[in-house]
């Protein structure tokens, strides 16, 4: 909105706090509208996509996988982060062939979730695919995860009732439950592969 200056903060310096395999964390000294400083420390992130695959009988596709700092297997979308220089479709169509082997016919963006607004940049891709064929997954060294199908009320049970608690995957959920019931549309368009031009999602 135009009239947020009153509420904006302007970055006065950086400092870098740790640059892990997953992790890039700052620390920024920022200026506050009533003029005084103070410190944000925050994740910078690449991005990333989550795919809602639909099956012909309306199921989706769904992952368990173990999540270490949470200590739990958590019901998920498949998902994954961005590669440098990857645009979000080439990203989700590798994900998804990845994680549970499907490749699909048609690919829709449907919005963005910004997860961790208060410590991270990451902003994920929701992209919808269709018309999928299943072929052999491609997991990452060290990567173990169940691939499992469900109907929409599963889903929303499961959400309703704290089995699933994943951020994207709810937010997923409500996307997916407006798409079915034809609240929400979707522009579908056919997969041509990279050769086509997939370009970056909005």
């Amino acid at each position: 909105m135009d009239n947020d200056s009153h509420l904006r903060e302007t970055a006065l310096s950086r400092a870098e706090l740790l640059r892990g395999k997953l992790l890039h964390v700052v620390r920024d000294t920022v200026r506050l509208p009533s003029g005084a400083e103070a410190t944000r420390e925050y994740v910078l992130h690449p991005g990333a996509v989550m795919v809602i695959a639909l099956l012909d009988d309306g199921r989706v596709v769904l992952e368990r996988q173990y999540r270490h700092p949470l200590q739990q297997v958590m019901i998920e979308f498949p998902a994954g982060k961005l590669d440098a220089g990857e645009a979000s479709l080439a990203c989700a169509r590798r994900e998804l062939l990845e994680e549970t082997g499907y490749s699909a016919r048609e690919w829709a963006f449907a919005g963005r979730l910004a997860p961790t607004i208060s410590y991270s940049t990451e902003i994920i891709d929701i992209w919808f695919a269709r018309g999928l064929t299943l072929g052999e997954r491609q997991l990452d060294e060290g990567e173990h995860l169940d691939v499992f199908t469900a109907a929409l009320p599963e889903l929303q049970a499961w959400c309703r009732n704290g089995e699933v608690i994943d951020g994207k995957t709810l937010a997923g959920t409500m996307w997916l439950q407006n798409v079915l019931h034809g609240t929400w549309s979707l522009d579908w368009s056919q997969d041509l592969g990279a050769s086509a031009g997939e370009g970056t999602a909005g």
